[in-house]
């Protein structure tokens, strides 16, 4: 499954868990839809430092799984990055303008 959008925040590195060797790291996506969403996915372990290439702003194609899990009766479902690309933002802009020209007036 892949999130496109652009980039919002991305965490620093945590250490998690009793033995504090799980580490994670965040990154939020907003999507460019017509109700732009907010979705974060973590990277883990050796998947923390994929982010370092990265800035605010950019727009990028995150590669995810989904995981979900239950725990005390309540599921909760989480979505791991292993893979982001940078994309191309004059191409959206172009088809923007395609669109524009199609105009019957």
């Amino acid at each position: 499954m892949e999130v496109i959008g652009i980039i919002k925040v991305i965490g620093i590195e945590e250490v998690v868990g009793a033995a504090g060797t799980f580490k994670k790291r965040l990154v939020v996506v907003q999507t460019e839809e017509q109700y732009p969403q907010s979705i974060p996915v973590d990277f883990v372990q050796d998947k923390c430092s994929i982010l370092d290439k990265f800035a605010i702003g950019e727009q990028v194609k995150v590669s995810v799984n989904v995981r979900g899990n239950e725990y005390n009766g309540k599921y909760y479902v989480s979505l791991n990055g292993w893979k982001i690309e940078k994309t191309s933002i004059e191409v959206a802009a172009s088809k923007v303008e395609t669109k524009a020209d199609d105009l019957p007036f």
